[in-house]
């Protein structure tokens, strides 16, 4: 059958697009892990993996031989998903424990339970996190952005640090994300009651998450426990069910926006990577280490000062038991943090 030269050119059209889309979807994609990292006998912690870029990397983890806990609140999506993990992965080992971030008691429950159940703990990803909430406020006068992606990752990772040493080497994965370049801690008003606006909120939190993922760094320095802050990207997944247009537009540009494997690349690069020791505090996107000035996180927490002084040139005290004690924005905010909730 003869075909006509526009049929052809169609045809070649088609041809063209599907190539254009693939290079696209490619480059959007971002990093991958390449590590073959094997874990038997290794345990594993992730917040919030019942669903989404949590739940892929589960899935990978568990694929490796992991013994997985996926820590989240909904304990019945949590069934859900580590059934499908090990029926995909041939891994017994995935469990399901309770975790409540956005309550205190819930979270020394957990950790009470797991030290209690594990000798041993390898790697814990702060996985877990909310988006354009309204506004509201944790069990323990929190507010939500803060609360459960930040506060309540700061002290899970307190409770269990000690095990954590005890297995080394071992490492903390820390989800924080590009938008934190757009967040100040606001130490006037950290609870958001003069102002809120919750894009905004999930912003401070996502830089207190970086800020938190560099101190600690310095304060396991000669641990065997290293620690990364994580962008995993664009992902399409359950943390925009806040916003109407967010879910509108992730359905628009969905060529655009990562799937959660693809987002889930970094958090398994972090975890199972060989060498990255020597890179331990900083932040990574597309599977690689990115470079934040000290400069730039002073001037982004700094309540809005706008001059990017070095640390030594911001004398920040506060007291503590009475006493003093002279502290940079980033410490402040870790002095602040531990004394209200360790």
């Amino acid at each position: 059958m003869a075909i006509s030269h526009a049929s052809q050119c169609g045809v070649g059209k088609v041809g063209i697009d599907a190539f254009v889309s693939l290079a696209d979807r490619k480059f959007f994609a971002g990093g991958v892990c390449k590590t073959n990292t094997q874990l038997p006998g290794k345990v594993v912690v992730i917040t919030g993996a019942n669903t989404g870029i949590g739940k892929e990397t589960a899935r990978e983890l568990a694929r490796r031989g992991a013994r997985v806990y996926i820590a989240c609140r909904d304990v019945l999506k949590g069934e859900s998903a580590a059934s499908d993990i090990r029926a995909d992965t041939k891994n017994s080992q995935v469990l399901v424990r309770k975790l409540d971030l956005s309550d205190t008691k819930s979270i020394r429950a957990f950790a009470e339970g797991f030290l209690a159940e594990e000798k041993q703990l390898h790697i814990l990803i702060n996985n877990a996190g909310v988006m354009l909430c309204p506004y509201s406020k944790t069990a323990d006068g929190f507010e939500t952005h803060l609360g459960v992606n930040h506060l309540g990752h700061f002290l899970l990772t307190h409770l269990l640090l000690g095990r954590l040493k005890e297995s080394a080497p071992a490492r903390v994965v820390n989800l924080s994300s590009v938008v934190h370049h757009v967040g100040k801690i606001r130490f006037h008003d950290l609870q958001g009651e003069k102002r809120y606006c919750g894009g905004l909120a999930y912003c401070h939190s996502k830089l207190a998450n970086v800020l938190f993922t560099r101190e600690l760094a310095k304060r396991l320095q000669g641990t065997g426990v290293t620690t990364y802050a994580v962008h995993p990207g664009v992902v399409s997944s359950e943390l925009v069910r806040h916003s109407f247009l967010l879910c509108l537009f992730w359905r628009l540009f969905s060529p655009f926006v990562k799937t959660t494997r693809e987002g889930a690349q970094t958090s398994l690069h972090c975890a199972l990577a060989e060498g990255l020791e020597p890179l331990s505090g900083k932040y990574f996107r597309c599977v690689v280490a990115v470079w934040v000035s000290s400069s730039t996180l002073l001037h982004l927490c700094m309540c809005g000062t706008r001059t990017p002084w070095a640390l030594h040139q911001v004398p920040e005290f506060v007291s503590v038991d009475g006493i003093q004690v002279w502290v940079g924005p980033v410490n402040q905010l870790w002095f602040l943090f531990q004394r209200n909730l360790c």
